[in-house]
């Protein structure tokens, strides 16, 4: 259950076996059903998770009532509040398992203890910060500077895996467009006009 977080540890650092064993030794497994929530706005998030299994979606409701999805996390990714986590703070997300879903988590306390104990985790945790804040500074800039059909042709080229998991009303929502203007820009590609 947990070697796919071994091999994820080994992607990024280099650990000698017995300390990743350690380290992996500190998170709780949780099965999590399809439609059930990890975290709710309002709630203080109390871990970091790795994805062994599933598809989570992270996302906000805005005071219009409309859903807008951060990010996707399936299996070999981390989900978060980072906010909530750091902070000790009540969320302004939802994190919900859109598959029956596996999930390693990780409390703060065991978090830190590993940051003391284990130095080449504080290195992992570090290197995959710094990869969060590239994508999020490449996603702030292509909603920013190119159009909802550019957009939507980087997603299927970036994110293959999610077209057959996802919805388009979920599609539509991390892009930050309404369903019908996905189901236009989808017919304009096929059609090619």
């Amino acid at each position: 259950m947990k070697e796919l977080l071994h091999q994820h540890i080994s992607n990024h650092v280099t650990i000698p076996e017995k300390e990743r064993d350690r380290f992996c030794n500190l998170f709780k497994h949780q099965l999590v059903k399809r439609k059930s929530f990890l975290l709710q706005e309002g709630e203080t998030c109390k871990f970091e998770g790795f994805v062994i299994k599933g598809l989570f979606r992270v996302y906000h409701i805005d005071q219009n009532g409309f859903e807008n999805i951060l990010y996707f996390a399936i299996e070999n990714w981390w989900i978060t509040d980072i906010d909530s986590f750091t902070n000790n703070t009540p969320s302004q997300l939802y994190i919900e398992a859109l598959e029956d879903s596996e999930v390693l988590l990780i409390s703060k306390k065991d978090k830190e203890f590993a940051y003391i104990n284990l130095p080449q985790i504080e290195k992992l945790f570090r290197i995959m910060t710094q990869k969060t804040h590239v994508a999020l500074q490449r996603r702030m800039i292509d909603n920013l500077s190119k159009t909802a059909d550019q957009r939507y042709l980087d997603f299927i080229k970036k994110y293959p895996q999610l077209l057959q998991r996802l919805t388009n009303l979920q599609i539509a929502a991390y892009l930050g467009i309404s369903h019908e203007f996905l189901s236009k820009i989808r017919k304009k590609i096929v059609t090619g006009s």
